[in-house]
């Protein structure tokens, strides 16, 4: 198989997509704006399907509004690195053409999905990191804007109790392999300590979608992880990890703790189970206990095959889902309940 020539497949699904927007220990308070803000999504990326648009402006649609909703650690809202910034990682990827995009560590832009698709569109590369990516960026329409936008009251709150926390000695076990509640670190998980939920979480968002002539695409952002050294990424950036998309196989998000993701891979793990015949609901149950059973991670997962079936599966205490067809429009907060 030539992949520099287009994939396709005469559709024999309606279109589809899905959606996800964190999975964590959502709390009862959140709920809604969870559900809401999902919604949204769903509504933009399935009225570009409907209309006979692409999977690719599908997904971008959609994680544009996760990213613009300051309920997601996406965009404006997103996690502080210890420096007190915002870091945003995202990346699109088209399924027939096999063509990606992604940037990393960008902080003057308000909708990396949108750089994500300038890289996949107009460069011969895949990935744009730091100034390079904003210049990018920007040098193709894309306004840069303050990294204080991005910033939110209460991000800095957040960061200070983080901080405090780790002055006192409380040790950050995030990327430890010990079990937690939360997939994100002991200052955003649900515990036993008096107002340890005081501040909430959020989480990474992403979007898959099956388009009207069977094409594939994916696409994932995020904020990163609360107090994280200023640099570092995570999976949903990462082809493979937290984001893949390819006709012959599915397209795949993730979301929850990213270095576990990355080290197993396990976007393209998923994937590569549904092209050797499991179905989709069951590759994203196994990718998910793969993750855990492996090496001790937690998060959520949304799984696309060409032919139209789908599967979703976390292992934290809840998961923000949607799903649009044709049939309509559904939302939740756990998978199977």
């Amino acid at each position: 198989m030539h992949y520099h020539i287009p994939v396709t497949h005469q559709p024999t699904q309606p279109p589809t997509l899905l959606v996800h927007g964190g999975a964590w220990a959502i709390p009862a308070d959140a709920a809604q704006a969870h559900e809401a803000g999902v919604r949204r999504a769903l509504e933009a990326g399935f009225d570009v399907l409907a209309r006979a648009g692409s999977a690719l402006d599908a997904v971008e649609a959609a994680v544009t509004i996760l990213e613009d909703d300051v309920t997601f650690d996406a965009g404006r809202g997103s996690f502080l690195t210890s420096d007190g910034r915002v870091q945003l990682d995202a990346l699109l990827m088209d399924g027939g053409r096999m063509k990606a995009g992604g940037v990393a560590c960008v902080e003057r832009l308000r909708n990396p999905i949108k750089a994500a698709r300038l890289v996949l569109e107009k460069s011969p590369h895949v990935y744009f990191v730091g100034a390079g990516a904003e210049e990018f960026a920007h040098a193709h329409g894309m306004e840069l804007i303050e990294n204080g936008e991005l910033v939110l009251d209460r991000e800095r709150e957040r960061l200070a109790l983080a901080q405090a926390r780790q002055a006192a000695g409380l040790a950050d076990r995030t990327f430890s392999g010990v079990a937690l509640i939360d997939d994100k670190s002991p200052e955003t998980a649900v515990s036993d300590e008096p107002d340890s939920t005081r501040f909430g979480s959020h989480d990474t968002v992403g979007a898959v979608a099956l388009d009207g002539r069977g094409n594939l695409a994916a696409a994932t952002s995020t904020g990163g992880t609360l107090n994280k050294t200023p640099g570092r990424v995570g999976d949903s950036s990462l082809i493979g990890c937290g984001c893949y998309a390819d006709n012959l196989s599915g397209a795949v998000s993730l979301t929850g703790w990213g270095e576990p993701i990355m080290k197993l891979v396990l976007g393209k793990w998923a994937t590569d189970r549904v092209a050797a015949g499991s179905a989709p609901e069951l590759a994203a149950r196994e990718a998910i206990s793969y993750l855990y059973n492996r090496l001790g991670g937690h998060g959520g997962i949304i799984l696309l095959g060409p032919d139209g079936r789908f599967g979703l599966a976390h292992n934290t205490p809840a998961m923000a889902w949607g799903l649009a067809t044709p049939s309509g429009l559904q939302t939740g907060l756990t998978v199977g309940e």
